[in-house]
């Protein structure tokens, strides 16, 4: 056996992902010594209670409540906690001591991400992070190190596993989005409280991570757009599917104004996609990034966004990245920010509607339609319309209307939506999604 420099690696958390990465660092020891060109030893598992039930069966000794002696001691921290405190304190206090960290921490990095990144740029120590934006996807590293030579135009991506099981669902079998999510609920796709996936605030915390790296600036949250998918409904599943489409909920990041003064866009929301177009195929809790760079061309990265054995995988590529660094010395790779792009409100991003209105049925309502529509500047580039009969006690037909536009500003078609809604011919606005991906 090859005698290897020893390495201590502090473990924080023991949740699913954890217990995976604790077992997996006892059963390959001697696989990941080989690759790493050190002896990976699990100094402990910091935990809030050492006699909790776990997913797995580990060594108890490991076990303890003293993070901080556990985080000083050792030579790679792993957070695996979630939250922002005391992960962010643990981090700080891991970096501090002069140890790399990996963590899958996505609400913490969107946050405090550049705090975290100075810290460890000011001792030489790395952060690794690639479980937290897309599960065992490897995205992180070909954004910060195989296409940092290139321009990234834009990123569109389903990074989010629980409401593309949701949405995927509803589009296989014509159900409602309410029966879908207490089926992900039982199966342990949703949590018992959803609105962190379904209203699409892990989504966003991720397309910031994804956004910073690939655009080179820091992209607070609070830049993000962000919509859930609460509203989407069988219909208009249905409606997109007639149409060619499908609705997923994507975290798009995009590059503005290459011919001229730059900027940079940030956004999450449900969005009609072409069936043809490799996110529409994406199926289950799978996870997909499209990105598109300038020499590169369109790349698409597949597979699993979640789970505890498949995100465990990228924690663990992350520590024998660390554990390489460490051998070879020198200080770690820090973030590159520099760019400092401002990032638009998404008014200013081009786009195109899908409108759905039911309309009265009669003499000059197409006209009146198409009007509200160009008075901002909005142009229609299709048109289906459908009869729906009256209703017992009601002489009048109404008529349903699906309006695809020309492309436009977010903001201008946003404002073309509310004149319809205040017409009198309006009836009803049933819905509005945005195209991506043509």
């Amino acid at each position: 056996m090859t005698d290897y420099r020893r390495l201590r690696v502090a473990l924080l958390g023991a949740g699913a992902v954890g217990s995976q990465v604790a077992s997996l660092l006892l059963r390959h020891g001697d696989e990941l010594a080989d690759r790493a060109g050190a002896r990976l030893e699990l100094a402990g598992i910091a935990v809030r209670d050492v006699d909790a039930p776990r997913d797995v069966d580990l060594p108890r000794e490991l076990f303890t409540t003293d993070a901080e002696t556990l985080i000083t001691g050792s030579d790679i921290v792993i957070e695996l906690m979630g939250g922002i405190e005391p992960a962010r304190s643990h981090i700080l206090l891991g970096l501090g001591s002069g140890a790399d960290v990996v963590t899958a921490n996505k609400a913490l990095l969107a946050t405090h991400g550049p705090e975290i990144y100075e810290a460890a740029e000011r001792v030489g120590a790395s952060v690794y992070y690639e479980a937290a934006a897309a599960g065992a996807i490897p995205i992180i590293r070909p954004l910060r190190d195989s296409l940092a030579g290139d321009r990234v135009v834009r990123i569109m991506g389903i990074v989010n596993g629980t409401t593309n099981y949701i949405l995927d669902r509803m589009d296989g079998e014509g159900a409602d989005f309410a029966d879908v999510l207490a089926d992900a609920q039982r199966l342990g796709y949703a949590e018992a409280d959803p609105t962190a996936d379904v209203e699409g605030y892990d989504a966003a915390q991720k397309a910031a991570i994804l956004a910073s790296l690939a655009f080179h600036t820091a992209v607070p949250l609070d830049a993000v757009h962000r919509e859930g998918i609460t509203t989407i409904t069988a219909d208009m599943i249905e409606e997109a599917r007639e149409a060619g489409f499908v609705i997923k909920l994507l975290a798009v990041c995009e590059r503005l104004g290459t011919g001229g003064p730059e900027s940079i866009s940030v956004r999450v929301y449900p969005a009609l996609v072409p069936r043809d177009h490799p996110l529409g195929a994406v199926h289950g809790a799978n996870n997909a990034v499209f990105v598109e760079a300038e020499a590169a061309g369109s790349l698409m990265f597949y597979g699993a966004g979640a789970g505890g054995v498949q995100t465990a995988s990228a924690v663990l590529g992350d520590v024998v990245s660390a554990a390489r660094r460490h051998i070879a010395g020198g200080t770690g790779v820090g973030e590159s920010t520099r760019a400092n792009l401002p990032i638009v409100s998404i008014g200013h991003v081009l786009t195109r509607y899908q409108i759905t209105l039911e309309v009265s049925d009669e003499a000059g309502v197409l006209a009146t339609i198409a009007g509200l529509l160009s008075d901002g500047g909005v142009s229609v580039a299709t048109l289906v319309q459908t009869v729906i009969p009256a209703a017992d006690g009601n002489e009048r037909e109404s008529a349903r209307l699906i309006i695809g536009t020309h492309r436009a500003t977010d903001s201008a078609l946003s404002a073309a939506v509310d004149r319809l809604t205040a017409s009198d011919v309006v009836e009803r606005l049933v819905s509005v999604l945005r195209v991506e991906g043509e």
